[in-house]
């Protein structure tokens, strides 16, 4: 981090050097009239003394550091300042021959020869290099003598007219700089205290050790996520109990740092702890926890000792407790007592506000007497807010949940805080409120679950298929003569058929574990509130999508910026304008059909048509392939039907939607490529396509961890979205519908397309085939894209693709604006009032 935070510190002043060129010269301006009042015999001596300080005091460390034996620290300090070295050559080479004017003028001094000062001053950015890899910074009085010597090495230069602020700014960065990407590069030395160190910091403190073994050794190992709450011994004392003695190091300590810092961002409301504390400052929390919480009367390991071991680590010494963590007892010797235990112990935090904030298995220690001690209070917080407390309450609610069942945990729970406290930790009980370990367990329940629910509609339907085929064969036996049933018997069969596979499907069909504590604490309480509170302040896919949104806007508006607006709207011929707003206007009706073709049941015709105009406002705050589907499906199921049905029809809509985009983007593409050929031979392009298709076939069915990964996925969908299709098929009327919508969709957009190049004088120059594939191929880029509607990434297609079958760039890129103003930008008002009025009214 401090390697890239160096780099984007030495863009930065290079940047400002270039863009301010009036800044820096009135900076050296001022520092140049205030150097004149500077006594020139200060001057003189600040030089002289800075210049031979500056290398006695690396010189004096570095026989300190080996006198301690500590060679290894500056072995990587003089490769830092090597390097360093050599990078400060690099950078003058390149100012004096490369650079723009204007950096050159911010990092060089004229001289009274006629020369120029040296951009980066060569002899102290590997001083710095040296200083920060050898580790002065932890050490208070080398650092401090460090740094005076080289604030008075700046003054002189500066005041001296040797130099320039931002020349002495990027030597500073580059040392640093330099320094970090050598400790990157060759490694940090282990600064893990050795058995050898906790003894003797154990004796400094006055314990009498005899010896020390880790704790993970003999059973007690701890989770590789939680490996920054440190390393733990047992230690065996010459006289009296053993003792627990916990080490912190930065090597710990750092670790799960970049899961913090996206906590630390992501949730609103909530005070995480600092992403990297100094060792002192985490040595003080957890000491500061850990009698709060004895104080409050709770069962927790008594603190009897800190100390540091030496710059890079800190212990604690705790009390001995002999037991075993909640994870490794079975679940036959997790009682109701038990559970009531720590509960009063949670209860006992409460009561003096004090929130543990990782209820998990490994934190709760149960001794042999039954008795639970709560540990980890690393991570805690006192003087807590009611959101932290009743985070805790759900966590151990899911806790408990898991191993003993959501109906003993809630009671256990009610038993010990009352209905009122438990009641109102439901809104915090979401996973994003949950431990990492905690939701990694329910994501793989989850995954158990579905695969049941899916083994089950596939065994019905593989019962029913047995069923009709030992029926048809019966009535084939005793009838050899006969006709096949007629049709009616055969649709009564199917739908007995798809009956069968509903009915399993419910019954299969499990509540999660957090609705099952849910319904668990409403039977006790149903005035209970349930609405999930607002947690996250930011979600990946919402940083995705705005980060994807920046860059397209700065793409839509570099495109923009050379375009000349009032010869676009002077040559543009307004009847093409508006027989483009027609062609818009004609997709979301053929949307409707596409999807009503799909949907047995009877909808309304006119809601669709609005909702689907609706699905433009949804575009600008979600990618196009994923809300037009959200928001069919939530359609459907507000306009009675069943949720799983419903994304079953958004879902064949979407598949045969998908099967006739590639048929049509084929077709279309065959036809460009033979249309100025006297015969009908494949083009090299489509051929090239086949067999990179054929390619992947064969690589997929070849593997077998892909094959295995494409036939669940196919299964899956065979239990859901096929037999939905089948249902459809049973009805020509609603397939010719949908079918004849998709078609309609796609003709539309293209005729909208070939309008917007009309307009602008494009009109005969491409093919209507060539059209076609423009827009499938556009339409394709954008549905993949991240970016909300796939704003810059069709514009940049359609443009792109235009401009390569033949059009020139004064008549695309205006007829793309003009096409994306028609099918996005022109929408998003009825659009906004589509949605609010279906809203409204409870259609979605």
């Amino acid at each position: 981090m401090r390697l890239l935070l160096g780099i984007v510190g030495i863009a930065l002043v290079l940047l400002l050097a270039t863009f301010a060129h009036g800044t820096t010269q009135g900076l050296q301006r001022d520092i140049g009239e205030g150097a004149g009042l500077a006594p020139r015999l200060l001057i003189n001596f600040a030089g002289l003394a800075s210049s031979v300080a500056v290398l006695i005091v690396p010189v004096a460390f570095a026989v300190e550091r080996l006198i301690k034996r500590d060679g290894l620290r500056i072995a990587d300090g003089v490769l830092a300042a090597v390097l360093a070295h050599g990078v400060s050559l690099a950078t003058d080479l390149w100012v004096a021959e490369a650079a723009p004017e204007s950096i050159q003028v911010a990092l060089t001094q004229p001289l009274a020869n006629g020369g120029l000062t040296p951009p980066v001053h060569s002899y102290l950015a590997p001083v710095i290099a040296y200083m920060t890899a050898v580790g002065m910074s932890r050490r208070p009085r080398w650092r401090v003598a460090m740094w005076c010597v080289l604030l008075l090495d700046a003054f002189a230069v500066l005041v001296g007219r040797y130099t320039t602020p931002f020349a002495i700014v990027t030597t500073i960065l580059i040392g640093w700089t330099v320094a970090f990407g050598t400790l990157y590069a060759v490694g940090s030395p282990n600064v893990r205290p050795t058995g050898q160190n906790l003894l003797a910091g154990l004796r400094r403190v006055g314990f009498h050790p005899v010896r020390a073994v880790r704790a993970e050794d003999i059973g007690t190992a701890e989770h590789p996520e939680h490996a920054d709450r440190g390393r733990r011994y047992i230690v065996t004392l010459e006289d009296g109990p053993p003792i627990d003695v916990t080490v912190v190091d930065r090597e710990r300590q750092a670790q799960g740092f970049f899961y913090r810092v996206w906590r630390r961002l992501s949730l609103r409301g909530i005070n995480q702890r600092r992403s990297l504390q100094s060792l002192r400052q985490a040595l003080e929390q957890e000491a500061l926890l850990a009698y709060a919480a004895i104080a409050a009367g709770a069962n927790a390991p008594k603190l009897i000792a800190t100390s540091e071991l030496g710059p890079d680590a800190v212990m604690l010494v705790y009390e001995h407790i002999d037991g075993r963590p909640l994870d490794s007892l079975p679940d036959e010797e997790i009682t109701d007592d038990l559970m009531g235990n720590a509960w009063r112990q949670v209860a006992a935090l409460q009561s003096r506000r004090i929130a543990h904030r990782r209820l998990v298995g490994d934190a709760l220690l149960v001794d042999r007497s039954g008795r639970i001690f709560l540990t980890d209070l690393r991570g805690g917080e006192i003087a807590a807010g009611d959101l932290v407390l009743r985070m805790d309450i759900a966590q151990l609610l899911t806790t408990f949940a898991l191993r003993a069942g959501a109906e003993r945990a809630v009671a256990a729970a009610v038993d010990a805080l009352g209905p009122d406290a438990v009641a109102d930790s439901l809104p915090l009980l979401q996973p994003i409120a949950l431990s990492r370990t905690t939701r990694a367990t329910l994501r793989q329940l989850a995954r158990e679950r579905s695969a049941r629910e899916r083994e089950a509609v596939l065994e019905a339907s593989r019962v029913a298929k047995e069923r009709k085929a030992a029926e048809a064969a019966r009535r084939g036996g005793a009838h050899t003569q006969e006709q096949p049933t007629n049709r009616k018997v055969a649709r009564a069969e199917k739908n007995a058929e798809k009956r069968a596979v509903d009915e399993a499907l419910e019954e299969a069909r499990e509540e999660d574990l957090l609705s099952q504590i849910r319904q668990q604490v409403l039977l006790i309480r149903p005035t209970a509130p349930v609405e999930p509170a607002r947690l996250e302040r930011i979600r990946p896919r919402t940083l995705v999508s705005w980060i994807a949104g920046v860059f397209a806007a700065y793409f839509l508006l570099s495109q923009i910026t050379h375009a000349n607006f009032g010869q676009v709207v002077g040559e543009a011929q307004w009847l093409w304008v508006v027989a483009a707003m027609a062609f818009s206007a004609l997709t979301y009706p053929a949307a409707a059909m596409s999807l009503l073709g799909f949907v047995p049941e009877k909808v309304s015709f006119l809601r669709t048509v609005i909702a689907q105009v609706a699905g433009n406002f949804v575009k600008l705050v979600a990618p196009a392939a994923v809300g037009g589907v959200a928001l069919n499906t939530r359609f459907l199921q507000r306009s009675g039907i069943r949720p799983g049905l419903a994304v079953a029809s958004v879902g064949a809509s979407q598949l045969f939607g998908l099967g006739c985009h590639i048929v049509l983007l084929l077709t279309f593409g065959y036809l460009t490529g033979t249309e100025r050929t006297p015969s009908l031979s494949p083009s090299r392009a489509v051929i090239a396509g086949l067999l990179t298709a054929a390619v992947l076939v064969l690589v997929v069915t070849a593997v077998p961890a892909l094959r295995k990964f494409i036939s669940t996925r196919v299964r899956s969908l065979f239990a859901g979205v096929v037999p939905r299709m089948l249902d459809v098929l049973q009805r020509p009327k609603k397939l010719a519908v949908g079918i004849s919508g998709t078609l309609l969709l796609t003709a539309a957009n293209v005729l909208c397309l070939d309008a917007s190049i009309r307009a602008f004088g494009g009109g005969g120059q491409l093919s209507y085939a060539a059209i076609a594939v423009v827009f499938l191929a556009g339409n394709a880029v954008g549905s993949a894209a991240p970016t909300p509607g796939g704003v810059a990434a069709i514009e940049t297609a359609l443009t792109t693709t235009l401009t390569l079958a033949g059009l020139t760039g004064d008549i695309a890129f205006p007829a793309v604006l003009l096409f994306r103003l028609m099918t996005f930008w022109l929408p998003v008002l009825p659009g906004w009032i589509s949605f609010t009025q279906l809203t409204r009214k409870g259609q979605i």
